[in-house]
């Protein structure tokens, strides 16, 4: 039924969920560097963070991938030149990964600030009165109630992130959606090798609802919990 394309295909599959993994961790350090930095005192550090998200917000993702994987690479090029050192390559897997983090950092951040926004900032400040460490208070009061919060937003960007990457294929990865389309041209089946590459998806989504669902209870232990 594949016409000899499952390898192929199974490739494509561990390139994608290894593509969406490592984009959702690096999406999700962006967003809570730039939730952070929302947060932050300095006025300028505000607006940065602020212009990145809307940005971010305001402007297609294809284009911002086009735009960050072309200058990138010039980015990398004009760095190595100055440091008199040999050119670095990024490979689409790289870039794909830099970008969809870039791009869904922005959403993150916002998930994250709204999460930060509702944790009464008494809390922070009974603890740096006992002698905790700013990072202290963080790691052990600020960030477990910032999950709490953030798991409802932050399902729905994952469910985004995972879906995004299809956007990856037109900067030469060869994902699921590059060997699902090449393989239904060759066969002149795309609306079977279409099915397939949605199947795929469908599957990681369910997946990932599944861990969320299960941190979201984790996390809620002991409170009335916000199902998924």
């Amino acid at each position: 039924m594949l016409h000899g394309y499952l390898p192929l295909i199974l490739k494509g599959v561990s390139i994608t969920a290894a593509l969406a993994l490592c984009a959702i961790l690096l999406s999700t350090f962006v967003g809570i560097v730039g939730a952070l930095l929302k947060g932050s005192h300095l006025r300028l550090v505000r607006a940065a963070a602020d212009l990145y998200t809307t940005l971010n917000r305001g402007v297609p993702d294809l284009v911002i991938m086009l735009l960050v994987f072309y200058n990138l690479q010039m980015l990398v090029n004009y760095l190595c030149s100055l440091l008199n050192i040999q050119r670095v390559e990024i490979d689409a897997f790289t870039a794909g990964v830099i970008t969809l983090a870039f791009i869904h950092g922005a959403y993150m951040t916002e998930t994250f600030r709204g999460a930060l926004g509702a944790i009464p900032s008494g809390q922070a400040e009974a603890g740096l009165s006992t002698g905790m460490s700013p990072w202290s208070v963080f790691w052990r009061i600020t960030f477990p109630q910032m999950l709490r919060y953030a798991i409802p937003g932050y399902s729905n960007n994952i469910q985004v992130v995972i879906k995004s990457t299809a956007l990856v294929s037109i900067i030469g990865l060869v994902d699921i959606i590059s060997i699902t389309q090449q393989a239904g041209r060759s066969t002149q089946q795309l609306f079977f090798f279409n099915l397939v590459a949605a199947g795929v998806y469908l599957a990681f989504t369910c997946v990932a609802l599944a861990a969320l669902s299960m941190i979201n209870k984790r996390v809620n232990r002991g409170t009335k919990g916000v199902r998924l």
